[in-house]
């Protein structure tokens, strides 16, 4: 298998089919929704939303798909291109197959914003920088205005711009992550309302927090890009796409009931060819694709209609497709109407302006299943290595082609208190015959990319080109050091580890086709971490010993020890005491004078 023809997959190149003869279409608003059972009971969802802009409309800020505050964020920051991803759980390759979109939709754990900024220095393009995150982070409701200089990069080959630039333009690459964002209902609900339907309408009513962020794996992503046609014609296009892979049997688990309850003993599916199979024994078998489902079900609603701005002049008829062999029965709500494709599996629905629409699929026996091509990379990174001081990253790459070598960008963006020692890096590799040997780490990496960290100023960023031979799995090793921070530099969670952000694998493509990206999944790296409750019981001992001495020494030099009758004498010349005597004696000489006047 050529890496070719790795590239040519039935998933994406639909996508790129339904999509490329509408780039410049006569309508600027194109909703598409994609859905393909998977393994293990899964169900694959994915949205995509685009809208276009013509430039000078951009330019003169009147604004009608795209959204006013993006856009005049995107203005004041001078950004001509963004990328901005929202992501959670991690996605199974081995089960699922290919990422969707070729992986280009998709982000690491967390947030990651990467973007091209117009500015004539480094310095300049980075407080741009520093104004569109903070800008965003209000706009999406998360914690962008935390990307500052420590978890700022600038990638050098991981990257390329996605749209048409002008030459004259001074573009800086800026890229940031936060790979500890938990993403939740906050950004959904600004990544709704960027739309011109706003969930009201169209493909967007299915959208459900409940239900997206219950999902095994979810994406959300925002690409804004200019984009001209061959007669010169530019237009300014913004693409939303969220893609989620949802447990079918979850899904469909009653939100009134959520709590999960064991499967009753009559529907459980056992695996009769086993020795020890028996009334009260069971071995279950592995969950099927022919699982039945409809959009209610999963979504927990129906399709209101269509979107009222999508094309209607034929476009739409592809605006809902399903990937399921054609021998497959399916049910549709009425007033819409569907079309098969040529390739067997693929499913298209006509979907009228004002009618619910639902999709049903029963259970039944199916001879014939989707095909799901392998990865064209596995990647695996883990934190190795035991103790406080030291420890080490092993980078695991599996090429599945009997034929063919791939050849790859791996970039990582480490943070500063993580020290790596980049001449310990080593390179093993494992053949198809199983054989373990070591190899120089210089026939394996091409090319190197370093830029070290400076203590509390930047992270350390490390692009490697790397090739990895045909039915090979080859492993990376290198040790760092980790670092001793201020105890105010701590989170509260401090025991639980740092985050580091995931590594991005970026394939190269001869033959020009559509990026292929690999995201990691981010790490948690344990630091030497104080014990914080000692300060804090240092703090009460020290407070105590000093009130005990201060109060002691106050006393020996503010008190005088004298005698009583001293006492007594001393108590009768003060203020007080003379004034309390003459209170007194006024008070005799008033009884005195009382008794006098009522004598006979």
């Amino acid at each position: 298998m050529t890496v070719l023809s790795l590239f040519s997959l039935p998933f994406v190149a639909l996508i790129l089919t339904l999509w490329s003869s509408s780039a410049f279409a006569s309508s600027d608003y194109h909703e598409q929704l994609l859905l393909q059972p998977l393994p293990q009971s899964s169900l694959l969802a994915s949205f995509n939303f685009r809208s276009n802009t013509s430039q000078q409309s951009f330019d003169q800020q009147h604004f009608r798909y795209l959204p006013r505050a993006l856009g005049q964020i995107l203005q004041h920051a001078h950004t001509k291109e963004l990328h901005l991803r929202f992501t959670t759980g991690r996605w199974d390759a081995e089960s699922w197959g290919p990422r969707p979109w070729n992986g280009s939709k998709e982000g690491g754990t967390g947030v990651e914003l990467w973007a091209w900024i117009d500015a004539p220095s480094d310095e300049e393009a980075f407080a741009k920088w520093i104004t569109l995150t903070q800008s965003l982070s209000g706009l999406f409701c998360a914690s962008l205005n935390f990307v500052d200089s420590t978890r700022t990069t600038r990638p050098v080959v991981s990257f390329e711009p996605a749209g048409d630039h002008s030459a004259a333009n001074q573009l800086h690459l800026l890229h940031g992550t936060l790979p500890g964002e938990v993403v939740c209902t906050e950004n959904l609900t600004p990544f709704l309302k960027l739309l011109p339907c706003k969930g009201k309408a169209g493909i967007s009513t299915l959208f459900d927090g409940h239900k997206l962020f219950d999902a095994a794996w979810q994406s959300m992503s925002v690409d804004i890009q200019p984009a001209c046609s061959a007669d010169g014609e530019c237009v300014v296009q913004i693409e939303q796409t969220v893609d989620m892979v949802l447990d079918i049997d979850r899904s469909k688990r009653s939100r009134s009931n959520p709590i999960p309850r064991p499967v009753p003993n009559e529907q459980l599916v056992c695996d009769t060819s086993k020795p020890y199979n028996s009334d009260d024994t069971c071995y279950p078998l592995e969950k099927t694709n022919d699982k039945t489902w409809s959009l209610t079900e999963v979504f927990g609603r129906s399709i209101h209609g269509v979107c009222p701005l999508t094309d209607l002049d034929g476009s739409s008829d592809q605006s809902v497709c399903l990937r399921v062999p054609h021998e497959r029965g399916v049910f549709i709500s009425e007033g819409a109407d569907e079309i098969k494709k040529e390739d067997g599996f693929t499913r298209c629905f006509k979907l009228a302006p004002s009618v619910s629409f639902d999709i049903s699929i029963p259970q039944q026996q199916v001879n014939t299943e989707v095909p799901l091509d392998e990865p064209i990379l596995h990647a695996e990174r883990t934190i190795v290595g035991h103790g406080q001081e030291r420890g080490g990253m092993r980078i695991i790459f599996g090429n599945p082609s009997n034929t063919s070598a791939v050849d790859f960008i791996y970039f990582e963006s480490l943070p500063w208190f993580l020290r790596p020692y980049i001449h310990t890096l080593r390179a093993t590799i494992t053949g198809h015959d199983g054989v373990l040997r070591e190899v120089s780490a210089s026939e394996i990496v091409k090319e190197t990319y370093y830029r070290p960290a400076i203590d509390r100023e930047r992270g350390t960023q490390l692009e490697l080109a790397l090739s990895v031979p045909a039915a090979s799995t080859v492993t990376l090793t290198y040790d760092f050091e980790k670092a001793i921070l201020r105890y105010t530099e701590y989170p509260p969670d401090a025991n639980r580890g740092f985050n580091v952000a995931p590594a991005v694998i970026r394939i190269l493509d001869p033959a020009h086709n559509a990026p292929v990206y690999i995201r990691s999944t981010s790490l948690l790296l344990q630091l030497p971490t104080p014990d914080f409750s000692m300060p804090y019981n240092v703090i009460i001992l020290t407070s105590t010993v000093i009130a005990l001495a201060f109060g002691t020494i106050f006393n020996i030099l503010v008190r005088r020890v004298v005698s009583v009758d001293e006492a007594a004498a001393l108590g009768a010349q003060t203020f007080k005491a003379r004034i309390l005597g003459k209170l007194v004696a006024l008070r005799d000489r008033l009884r005195g004078k009382g008794v006098k006047f009522m004598a006979p």
